[in-house]
């Protein structure tokens, strides 16, 4: 995938965060973007490791960067107490308008990756991103086992947390495999 037709699916999918109550800060779109291309297989180039708050790819933060750069999202801080937030930019229109079937072909996968995600604060997307990463790296695993190995990686999170993050993935991933057929 091209550069801009990646660009054009980052905006739709803060578009589509925004929709669904995300603040879109750089987590936000870190770990959208990690379940867009891990659940619904959107072929997004973009290599992901596992670091400090979950899932995160040093190559999107670069290319985040550069769209800001090329004015096709920018950050503002409409409350200084929660951090920068993204927003479209003023060359969006350039970008939606050149890849309207790239936007068209993948936007039921960011509308179901927005739809789970959206309302959910930075604690929750690390628990829940971590969980994916750790049912990817270990799916014969079963649910307590993945609990525990999500503790070893992120001490400071609850256990209870893990477990209900757990949960959750493997209930989003159930959907996730009835939508992506």
């Amino acid at each position: 995938m091209k550069r801009l037709q990646r660009a054009a699916i980052i905006v739709s999918l803060i578009e589509a965060l925004r929709d669904n109550d995300s603040w879109c800060g750089e987590t936000n779109i870190q770990k959208a973007t990690y379940f867009l291309k891990e659940l619904t297989h959107v072929p997004l180039e973009y290599e992901f490791i596992l670091y400090k708050h979950g899932p995160y790819s040093f190559e999107l933060k670069e290319e985040l960067t550069a769209l800001r750069a090329d004015t096709i999202l920018e950050l503002k801080s409409p409350n200084p107490s929660y951090g920068p937030s993204f927003f479209p930019g003023k060359m969006r229109d350039y970008v939606m308008d050149r890849f309207p079937k790239t936007v068209k072909r993948f936007s039921s996968n960011i509308d179901f990756v927005a739809s789970h995600l959206g309302k959910k604060d930075v604690n929750e997307l690390e628990c829940l991103s971590t969980a994916l990463y750790v049912l990817r790296e270990s799916p014969k695993c079963d649910k307590k086992q993945r609990a525990k190995k999500i503790i070893e990686i992120k001490p400071h999170i609850d256990y209870s947390d893990c477990c209900e993050a757990v949960e959750e993935v493997d209930q989003i991933v159930r959907e996730a495999d009835q939508f992506t057929r």
